[in-house]
């Protein structure tokens, strides 16, 4: 029986200083995926001629492994800055026709924070941004996907209601739901089902406005807890340690119809090898179950 998802790791994780050193890591954890930042160093398109893309795809081919999806995420504000948008949604084009030469049709992304208020000028230049962005994804088979957390998901399923066609979609990150809005990942993936073409794998828990015992009690429980976490809003824990209900998250994963990848992502920690490591255990373990 085949499994459920594939398992893939963002490799700029690993703390490699090259991109060959994270594919090595990659391998050697057992993923079948990988997906890297492509906006500095030497993935960054504008970084690359047409003979070093074609040597970046053989080189994960060599590896047997395959891109899941570029990181196409500019960092800052994301799009909700109307002066700084144009040369956001250029870099944003160059990302998704390196993304293709290399094999993948996704690209992750951040746009910022979506308001409730749909009438908020914010949202209606996030909105106009990202209609550009779906036009040209939509236009080359391409898709850029936003990165869960900042919003509701209830929030960010009306604003890619509004949007032309599918070519702007979702990466699921459970934990940033977890970790920012409180969010339910056994519900909110059903809420965004039909969008998701990526996920990332990644845990934590909310502080911000939780009952300091309970959340000492998971720290503890996890080997965390000598962490000073009075003025975090969040921590990230590795997978398993956090309020990512897996077994049913994975469960309502399935029931949409996805069948991609679980990219792991771990951005903190003393050890990332390890901790993605385990994740990748953990998921095969959860993938047996469903």
């Amino acid at each position: 029986m085949s499994k459920a998802f594939k398992i893939g790791v963002i490799i700029d994780s690993f703390l490699k200083p090259t991109f060959r050193e994270g594919l090595e890591s990659a391998a050697k954890v057992g993923a079948e995926g990988i997906q890297v930042y492509a906006v500095r160093g030497e993935m960054a398109p504008w970084n690359l001629n047409k003979e070093q893309r074609a040597e970046k795809r053989k080189m994960v081919e060599d590896f047997g492994l395959k891109i899941s999806a570029l990181c196409g995420d500019l960092g800052g504000h994301g799009f909700m800055n109307k002066e700084e948008n144009p040369e956001r949604i250029e870099k944003s084009k160059q990302i998704v026709d390196l993304a293709l030469e290399l094999g993948t049709n996704i690209i992750t992304t951040h746009i910022g924070v979506v308001p409730e208020d749909k009438n908020d000028d914010t949202y209606k230049i996030i909105l106009e941004a990202c209609s550009e962005l779906a036009e040209y994804a939509n236009s080359v088979g391409a898709y850029f996907a936003i990165e869960t957390g900042p919003e509701t998901a209830v929030v960010l399923r009306e604003f890619l209601d509004q949007l032309p066609g599918k070519g702007v979609a979702v990466n699921f990150d459970p934990a940033n739901l977890v970790m920012c809005v409180d969010g339910v990942p056994e519900r909110d993936v059903k809420t965004l089902g039909d969008y998701i073409v990526h996920t990332h794998a990644k845990d934590g828990i909310m502080v911000k406005g939780k009952d300091p015992a309970k959340v000492q009690e998971v720290l503890d429980a996890c080997g965390y807890g000598d962490t000073d976490f009075t003025n975090l809003p969040w921590i990230e824990l590795p997978l398993g340690c956090g309020h990512v209900d897996f077994p049913k998250y994975l469960k309502a994963l399935k029931e949409t119809g996805f069948d991609g990848f679980l990219t792991i992502e771990r951005e903190t920690g003393p050890d990332p090898f390890k901790d993605i490591e385990m994740a990748v255990k953990f998921l095969k373990e959860q993938m047996a179950n469903l």
